[in-house]
């Protein structure tokens, strides 16, 4: 009996040891709730703020810039700075350096959670050929290229510092250009040389396509980095797809249009096939020009509205993946907007709503406007990839960084989706006279940081365009019978 319960203590004994020494299954890592993410969009950086200095950022390697740009100010610097915006007709003052410093400085502070980072575009300043040309007459076309090339590369890397570590994604806007604003052209040289910066923290399994198809037409598209799961980024130029847009010759250039709408389909094939969700970002939304559109003093009505892009195509396109794309983000703007892209079959009802795609367009870190410079801290679902809240910054070097807003708080939403926007656009459209709070919060929250309400002046109209993407669509809604909220025809 003795020896039975040896025996018996003995094989227990062994047991234990070998179920400690075989490791179990691991532990799945886990996946917070919600991942930040830092919306950049249209910095414009200006590089001509103290014109006496221009001369030495060329010749200076980008290394060197913030050295130069941080020295006392040239005696003169205000008046030949003002020369040089009237000579080139600057309607407003963009991103100083010591405005730079101070958003800089605020995405350190507010932003220190953030995962990755957007940049939708535009990171040159308005007039950037005319400035340049003025202060270096004597400048080659090889000469101007490096220096945007260096203005770029600048910019992100005063970004890369403010936020160490992290994967900026970038999109060219129309004034990000070695030619001109709106112009560009495909496989060029300056495609090539901002690829390698745009791409230069890309993994290595990811680069060199994204470096080839960004050399080409300023496309690529990347897996969001983890605690995101299964969500691809497609990011687009579409300055091709502007009815503004030329070659570097001034003549008007489609050709590359088809090949990057084939490019587009492709990946988004790839997505569906592997079952991904899918983020697009741009710097010019579709749909209306609201602007363009509204400003006249008759209204909407009578005149065909101006639109964005030169066709319906990029929309259309979108629209047909809206069950994989779950956000869109765009810029060019500079204002605070929220859109949405619906199929036509989906139009009428917001119950279809869920189908369509919830638009961000980012407001400008450029006070051109007379805007505060601000960006967008948002909170997605790693699992889904739905933009579940987001809060807009604003400040400025002679103003504190604050919160402006929070979306779920101003708006009485739940989330980002697109049966959410669906439901906030049709509360706007019911709301003719702009009395309920999400109303004036929005029109109060669009020019972050005016005091005029401007938006309240057209408020009909813009409603109609935010989800309306289509010329026919946007009149219906403007000038004929209104109809529900989400139809586009």
């Amino acid at each position: 009996m003795f020896l039975a319960c040896l025996l018996c203590t003995l094989l227990i004994a062994d047991v234990s040891r070998l179920s400690r020494a075989q490791p179990g299954p691991q532990a799945a890592p886990m996946v917070p709730k919600v991942v930040e993410a830092l919306l950049v969009s249209d910095i414009h950086f200006e590089p001509f703020w103290d014109p006496a200095k221009v001369s030495r950022l060329a010749a200076s390697p980008v290394s060197a810039w913030a050295r130069i740009l941080s020295a006392p100010d040239s005696p003169n610097r205000q008046q030949a700075f003002d020369k040089i915006q009237d000579a080139c007709h600057a309607r407003g003052i963009d991103t100083s350096f010591p405005v730079l410093q101070s958003s800089m400085r605020a995405i350190r502070t507010h932003a220190a959670g953030a995962r990755f980072i957007t940049l939708s575009g535009d990171l040159m300043a308005h007039g950037f050929d005319c400035k340049f040309k003025k202060l270096m007459p004597a400048a080659t076309a090889a000469e101007y290229r490096a220096f945007t090339v260096k203005t770029i590369r600048f910019v992100l890397a005063q970004l890369q510092a403010a936020a160490p570590g992290l994967r900026i994604y970038t999109a060219l806007g129309n004034n990000d250009s070695d030619c001109g604003d709106y112009k560009l052209d495909a496989n060029s040289t300056f495609l090539k040389q901002v690829g390698e910066a745009v791409t230069q923290r890309f993994p290595s399994a990811e680069r060199a396509a994204a470096l080839a198809s960004f050399a080409q037409t300023g496309n690529y598209s990347v897996m969001l980095p983890a605690p995101m799961t299964h969500t691809r980024l497609i990011v687009l130029d579409d300055v091709f797809f502007s009815a503004k847009h030329t070659a570097c010759s001034g003549k008007p250039d489609t050709a590359d249009q088809d090949a990057q709408y084939a490019w587009l389909a492709a990946q988004l094939q790839e997505a569906r096939k592997a079952k991904q969700n899918v983020w697009v970002m741009a710097h010019i939304p579709p749909g209306v020009d609201a602007y363009g559109t509204l400003a006249h003093l008759s209204g909407p009505c009578g005149r065909k509205p101006t639109m964005l892009l030169s066709s319906d195509r990029l929309a259309q396109t979108l629209e047909g993946e809206a069950d994989s794309i779950k956000l869109g983000i765009f810029g060019h703007t500079h204002e605070d907007e929220i859109k949405l892209l619906e199929s036509g079959e989906d139009a009428g009802t917001t119950e279809h709503a869920s189908g369509g795609i919830p638009v961000k367009v980012v407001a400008s870190v450029s006070p051109v406007n007379g805007n505060l410079p601000s960006f967008t801290i948002a909170q997605i679902e790693p699992a889904t990839a739905t933009l579940a809240d987001y809060e807009v910054i604003a400040g400025s070097n002679r103003v504190a960084w604050h919160q402006q807003y929070e979306y779920r708080t101003a708006y009485a939403e739940g989330s980002f989706s697109a049966a959410a926007v669906a439901h906030l656009i049709g509360g706007f459209s019911a709301d003719r006279d702009e009395r309920t709070q999400p109303s004036q919060k929005y029109i109060h929250n669009f020019s972050i940081g005016n005091p005029v309400p401007l938006l309240s002046l057209v408020w009909t109209g813009y409603v109609c365009s935010m989800a309306h993407q289509t010329a026919e669509g946007f009149s219906s809604c403007a000038c004929g019978q209104q109809p529900q909220s989400g139809d586009r025809h």
